[in-house]
């Protein structure tokens, strides 16, 4: 039987078991991942200030999980955008991993206006009641806000990286052509091209000539989504700009991954392509004056 009480990732606190994820960002995996992977990784909070925050976006508390290494300032600061799951156990994990590494590190739920992503059990429910209801424009000023809220809390805001998985692979990009404070981007097997709505109005492919900053691109050759065919329009589309930031972006393809093969937590990860991608994300971020 399950005890009423469970012990948060947080040291010293607990919650009850109905309420865990929504009083504790990051500290649960989505009901929609569950039955989780042996093989998740797991990264200690030793040397970490780390657990949910507000941070305000207009006149929005936004639930934002950061870690950053406990008392330091003017730390590299990167955005990690969640897959559609939100701000669950294993994007607060990707924060400790930046955090371990001198970085203050910032997951914004950026689906919390639209509702409680976790709660949700199947793909196609939380596709419909909360991916499909959530506007890029209100995305790319909540990150804004994250930027603003890191610059008066320590971060070092003229080296902003950021990163994401999926759905938080396209912001990437987008968020590279939307801010002039991007230093580098980092985009894990996100949607390129499709049709555009009225609360997506453009994709990846339609905003070449206007990336602030060059982005790595790192798919799955096996991606039955994202395409390879989705690949090479993105790559001749960066090709054919003339913005440098375009022209610097650059794609690494795992032939033998197919899409979320960074997921630890989930059987499409492949450790060769998720430890690879890690390390090329970090020297990314190094190259281009971010770390």
């Amino acid at each position: 039987m399950l005890k009423p009480e469970v012990e948060s990732l947080v040291p010293g606190q607990s919650f009850d078991r109905r309420s865990f994820v929504k009083t504790a960002l990051g500290s649960a995996f989505a009901a929609a991942v569950l039955p989780v992977s042996a093989q998740t990784i797991k990264t200690d909070f030793q040397g970490l200030a780390a657990g949910e925050i507000t941070v305000p976006s207009g006149s929005f508390g936004m639930p934002v999980y950061r870690a950053q290494p406990e008392g330091k300032t003017n730390l590299p600061v990167v955005l990690v955008i969640s897959e559609i799951f939100g701000v669950h156990e294993h994007i607060a994990d990707i924060c400790r991993r930046f955090a371990k590494l001198g970085y203050l590190a910032i997951a914004p739920e950026l689906f919390a206006r639209q509702g409680d992503p976790s709660s949700y059990g199947t793909i196609q429910e939380l596709q419909a009641n909360i991916i499909q209801k959530t506007p890029d424009a209100q995305v790319m000023g909540d990150l804004d806000a994250c930027v603003a809220w890191a610059a008066a809390n320590g971060g070092d805001v003229n080296r902003l990286g950021i990163t994401g998985f999926c759905w938080g692979g396209r912001v990437t990009w987008l968020y590279a052509a939307h801010s002039k404070r991007v230093k580098a981007g980092v985009a894990w097997y996100g949607q390129l091209v499709g049709q555009p709505s009225p609360l997506k109005p453009r994709n990846p492919v339609d905003i070449v000539n206007e990336l602030n900053a060059p982005v790595l691109g790192l798919y799955g050759g096996k991606d039955t989504g994202i395409t390879q065919e989705h690949v090479a329009q993105m790559k001749a589309a960066l090709g054919e700009s003339n913005n440098p930031n375009a022209r610097a972006s650059t794609f690494v393809v795992y032939p033998e991954a197919g899409h979320a093969f960074h997921a630890d937590y989930r059987a499409s990860y492949v450790e060769a392509a998720a430890r690879d991608g890690w390390q090329r994300c970090l020297a990314w971020f190094r190259q281009h004056k971010v770390a």
